[in-house]
């Protein structure tokens, strides 16, 4: 079954990465960029956010299925009804299974709505697929009061990844606009906007340090140091591109932002290495749908 096991593990990447960057860049939107921009930028990312809708919708449909391949006796059991029911209605799987398919409808539905309401019913959608994830692997492996604090951490470490390399697309939507007259009223939106995720981006990648930290003594009791696990391994490379994408942000932010009115090739460079922060997050990604196949030691 491992060809089941390797489109689950896909399934999970989709999932994950199509959900972490809608609920970043609509959080990003509501709170931080002012009407009427914002919702200029929302009908701007229209293709995105159909993009990122259908990966999450090929995910949920296909996640059932595996499941019930991976635990029963093979692929014929991936549609037989008997099996996906219980899969669904007996296992903290299913229970995953069916928040995320109650988000997809919600998030489906979004599009009836009117934009305001679309932009909420959108940040509510993704941030229940990003919690269900807790439900599921190594955030559900204990039992009490431990195991809802391991989960509980886990949403947190989630949404507040999220956050970040979500809000980066609509960053790259208003930097041209700091190409315009410096006294024009949209680079003092830009500047506006960029110095707010600035503030907002020094607690909310601490967060994501802390949660990830604490997530990690949870699942290994210490730092991943015992490399003679593949899991520990690749857990000490994803913390190494996280701590990469943390020196460009801080690169970025005092280093060229600065540097903007003075030095017109700052701004291109600023777009590269946002650019580059997305790409290490996609990697990032990649590594945590790996991780959570693997057992930890």
């Amino acid at each position: 079954m491992s060809g089941a096991v390797a489109l689950l593990g896909l399934c999970r990447l989709l999932l994950d990465g199509a959900a972490l960057f809608l609920w970043g860049m609509t959080l990003m939107l509501l709170a931080l960029v002012p009407q009427p921009l914002r919702d200029a930028l929302w009908q701007r990312l229209a293709l995105c956010r159909r993009v990122l809708c259908t990966l999450i919708l090929l995910a949920v449909v296909g996640t059932l299925p595996l499941q019930a391949a991976i635990l029963g006796e093979g692929w014929p059991d991936a549609l037989r009804m008997q099996m996906l029911t219980a899969v669904a209605n007996g296992t903290s799987i299913g229970t995953a299974w069916w928040c995320q398919l109650s988000a997809l409808v919600l998030l489906l539905a979004a599009g009836l709505f009117r934009v305001t309401l679309a932009q909420r019913a959108s940040l509510l959608a993704s941030a229940i697929l990003l919690a269900g994830l807790s439900l599921t692997g190594h955030a559900a492996m204990h039992q009490g009061w431990h195991g809802l604090l391991h989960q509980a951490n886990d949403v947190l470490h989630v949404w507040a990844v999220g956050a970040w390399v979500g809000a980066l697309p609509v960053v790259l939507l208003v930097l041209p606009r700091l190409q315009r007259d410096g006294q024009s009223t949209e680079a003092a939106q830009a500047v506006t906007i960029l110095r707010r995720f600035s503030t907002a981006g020094h607690g909310v990648v601490a967060l994501v340090w802390l949660t990830g930290l604490v997530n990690t003594c949870f699942i290994l009791g210490g730092l991943p140091l015992d490399w003679s696990f593949t899991y520990q391994r690749l857990l000490a490379l994803k913390c190494v591109l996280v701590g990469v994408m943390v020196l460009v942000a801080l690169f970025n932010r005092y280093g060229l932002v600065p540097a903007l009115r003075r030095q017109p090739r700052a701004l291109a460079l600023l777009a590269r290495l946002t650019w580059l922060e997305i790409l290490l997050s996609l990697l990032v990604m990649a590594l945590l749908a790996w991780l959570g196949m693997l057992q930890p030691d």
